[in-house]
């Protein structure tokens, strides 16, 4: 390749990267020039026929509306719940499970957080938590942080399994069908089936990396935000923070395993709450002191709870159950909701085809939870009328960006079609890289995933854009494309930690507009810790 193609290979995270990181410019605005430089690029440069960069930008968009549909569900449940009271009753629930505040970061941001993600994904967890851990007492800085940090190995599983049930096998496909090359590799064996055995390779590597992420949660409160700026206060509960680790990557291991890829961080994070906040309770591995901020007095419950604390919870409980019950294969829901597809085949004439099954979405799920909760708590009109009008407006900018970043991925994935004689972007790069790193790859891989959450502000678009990347370069060195694809997922993981759409989502809950940077400072180690230790056990076990 020429410096020009390989520029313009890169364009999709360079463009990103310098509107989005160094101009700072919001993704609402970041997002749709980003998606023009690539297109005038991937028509002037390399070669791609004005039809199919138009088909493959249509084909995004129908893309973008299901991930659309996923969020506004999201957010709409959440203030539901916010303006229906259940969510001060769950905040004075967690209040009254301890008064350390080291076990309320794993129990708040880990475990409640890990399930967030595996129901919603999409920054929520964060955007959630965050105001919790802010209610509870903690300062805004370590409550964005920890809550960021949190958000990282249920990444992998998160709004029902997007990163790969979406991201991974958007990725692995050109047009409506697997790569070539992916399908060569294949053989028989259906991409359903292949996208499986990624999820169980990412969640094996995340028992020896996603177990320790609670210790680390309370290593970094107590350095940084403790009275004596102390590390041993947060390893004095060392055996209970990664008893609570395990408590999550244990039974996400075990569903990604005979359930599949969209339950692991539900159940997981579900579990992991069982089985943690009892302990908690009793004081099980824990020191007879609680560890509290400089000059606090002991929590004790101020605020009356607006209903009872089951009746808060249940909305997530049927949310789990639903989505349980919709995926089961034995189970006769799963065909009657994918019967209804939304199918557009041959855009524009060219090769490319795409769909959609709206009623099998988690978007849907959410708003039958929604509708339930409306009438099981007894909410006003008036109140109805207000969440919908807030979730609707507060949909704008991430409409804008999707519609938008998602284009602009697969054009960049749909590239090979061209008059210059270049495979797609995505083959030309993997050939380039792997010429030379060589057989050292394990190593980088979970790098390029973490760039790209980085730069798209998405595991899902991360994988979406690079998993074909991934798998080429695996081919490439002769190593295993699931293995290789499972450090995309794992590296994508840690990206979301320093994701700067999260990062700015977050920072706004609380209070923090214009300090992401120094965000990013505290949640930038840890990434990085996270990045290596994959690569590590990557690299020993592929090379």
């Amino acid at each position: 390749m020429t410096y020009l193609e390989i520029l313009t290979a890169l364009m999709p995270v360079l463009a990103v990267f310098i509107f989005l990181v160094i101009f700072r410019l919001p993704a609402v605005t970041a997002m749709p020039i980003s998606l023009g430089i690539v297109a005038v690029l991937a028509f002037i440069v390399w070669e791609v026929p004005a039809i199919r960069i138009a088909a493959a930008s249509m084909e995004g968009a129908m893309i973008a509306v299901s991930i659309i549909w996923i969020v506004f569900g999201a957010i709409l449940l959440l203030n539901t719940l916010r303006n229906s009271g259940a969510m001060d009753s769950i905040r004075n629930g967690f209040s009254g499970i301890t008064e350390d505040r080291r076990v309320q970061v794993i129990i708040i941001a880990w475990l409640f957080g890990s399930f967030l993600e595996g129901a919603a994904g999409f920054g929520t967890p964060a955007a959630i938590a965050a105001p919790l851990l802010l209610t509870l007492g903690f300062p805004p800085l370590a409550a964005v942080a920890v809550s960021l940090i949190a958000d990282s190995s249920a990444v992998s599983f998160g709004a029902v399994g997007t990163p790969l049930i979406v991201g991974v096998d958007q990725g692995l496909k050109q047009g409506d069908a697997v790569a070539e090359q992916v399908q060569a590799s294949l053989g028989n064996q259906p991409l359903e089936g292949f996208i499986q055995e990624v999820a169980q390779s990412a969640v094996m590597m995340d028992l020896f990396i996603g177990s320790f992420i609670p210790l680390i949660l309370v290593i970094i409160l107590t350095k940084l935000f403790g009275e004596n700026r102390s590390f041993r206060e947060g390893l004095a509960i060392w055996k209970f923070a990664i008893f609570a680790g395990l408590s999550f990557t244990i039974p996400a291991f075990m569903v990604a395993t005979f359930l599949g890829p969209e339950f692991p961080s539900i159940i997981g994070g579900l579990v992991g709450l069982a089985i943690v906040v009892p302990a908690a309770k009793k004081g099980f591995l824990l020191p007879k002191e609680p560890w509290t901020f400089k000059g606090e007095k002991a929590l004790s419950e101020t605020a009356a709870r607006t209903m009872p604390l089951y009746k808060a919870w249940l909305p997530y409980v049927a949310v789990a159950v639903l989505l349980v019950l919709t995926r089961v294969n034995v189970l006769p829901f799963k065909a009657w909701l994918t019967a209804v597809e939304v199918k557009w085949e041959n855009i524009l004439g060219t090769n490319l085809s795409t769909a959609f099954e709206p009623l099998y979405l988690p978007g849907t799920i959410f708003v039958i939870a929604v509708l339930l909760t409306i009438f099981y708590h007894r909410m006003s009109k008036e109140a109805v009328k207000k969440t919908i009008q807030v979730s609707a407006s507060s949909m704008v900018g991430t409409i804008i960006a999707l519609l938008t970043a998602v284009p602009m991925v697969r054009i960049f994935i749909n590239s090979g079609v061209n008059e210059a004689g270049l495979l797609s972007m995505p083959m030309e790069l993997a050939a380039l890289v792997a010429e030379g790193v060589g057989g050292a790859w394990p190593l980088v891989a979970p790098i390029i995933g973490a760039l790209g959450s980085f730069i798209s502000g998405s595991a899902t678009f991360s994988n979406m854009m690079f998993s074909l990347f991934q798998f080429s370069v695996a081919d490439q060195i002769g190593a295993s494309g699931q293995q290789v694809v499972a450090l995309q997922v794992i590296g994508s993981n840690a990206g979301n930690m320093i994701c700067v759409v999260n990062v700015v989502a977050a920072a706004s809950v609380v209070g923090l507009v214009g300090k992401e940077g120094a965000i990013i400072r505290i949640t930038l180690l840890p990434m990085l810790f996270y990045v290596a230790m994959a690569g590590i056990i990557g690299f020993i076990f592929i090379s």
